[in-house]
């Protein structure tokens, strides 16, 4: 464990033990990644947050007095990830927990014929590399608390092949599988390994002026507000995933009431998926 945990300041800290812990969030500027910062910071975690340029969200927090630490990145070049988890360590002597959410889509309505070996290239660095790299930096530290924990956003697609979406269907499952493996090896020296596969949610990624709506809109002639509603649609529950309610469940997967909980996948789509 990275210093001395202090008393929790507040229900979500003294219920989910990870007042004073060290948490590493790569992607945190916005989205999924804001939220688990969010969530963390209010569960009485020290944060460093990772993110390619510091937001105004990120800067509120700062101001607000929260236990964060700021760190600029690119995590898609090679050496980012790992002066990542280094500026952490400076800072705090050590981490207690990794949040691998860094990633991004860039749909291909084109299909499959249409996307370059550069393409296929760039999607499995942000969303697979940077994860595995960070990991590799962060797994010594993790390994020296005796009880460290990895969650890793994938996503639904990991399990839920979209020719749209095809370089990064087949990143996602490489990403998932890597944590499953990884799970099996680190679970005996007392390091938790899981993942998180969302369907879509209510941030940029899926609604953003480049996002997958205006994406697949603008090739169909369609309204992005509507292809956003079909995707909504084909859930059980009709709405997509709200960033906080991913948060909630990474905060579980690290904390001490998940504790005997390893090389699980947890989809959280609202009913997307049809199979078991």
């Amino acid at each position: 464990m990275s210093g001395h945990p202090s008393p929790a300041t507040g229900p979500a800290g003294a219920s989910r033990g990870l007042a004073g812990r060290t948490t590493v969030v790569t992607g945190a500027g916005r989205g999924i990644g804001l939220a688990v910062v969010e969530a963390f910071l209010a569960a009485g975690s020290r944060v460093v947050a990772g993110t390619r340029e510091r937001t105004e969200a990120l800067e509120r927090l700062v101001k607000q007095g929260a236990e964060l630490t700021v760190v600029e990145a690119d995590l898609a070049l090679p050496d980012a990830p790992a002066a990542l988890i280094a500026e952490a360590v400076a800072v705090h002597g050590g981490i207690d927990v990794l949040v691998n959410n860094v990633g991004a889509v860039r749909p291909r309505p084109a299909g499959f014929l249409s996307v370059t070996d550069e393409e296929w290239e760039w999607t499995f660095t942000i969303n697979f590399m940077a994860a595995v790299r960070a990991t590799r930096a962060a797994l010594p530290h993790l390994l020296a608390t005796g009880a460290g924990r990895i969650v890793t956003v994938s996503s639904v697609n990991a399990r839920l092949p979209d020719p749209l979406v095809i370089d990064y269907c087949a990143a996602k499952a490489a990403l998932t599988n890597f944590c499953k493996a990884l799970s099996k090896e680190v679970g005996p020296r007392g390091v938790r390994v899981n993942t998180v596969g969302p369907g879509p949610v209510e941030t940029a990624l899926w609604q953003g002026d480049g996002g997958v709506a205006a994406t697949v809109g603008r090739s169909r002639g369609v309204d992005p507000a509507e292809v956003a509603r079909g995707a909504a649609a084909q859930a059980a529950t009709g709405r997509f995933t709200r960033p906080s309610e991913v948060a909630d469940l990474v905060v579980h997967l690290a904390g001490p009431s998940g504790a005997n909980i390893t090389g699980a996948d947890f989809v959280i789509d609202g009913g997307l998926v049809d199979s078991l």
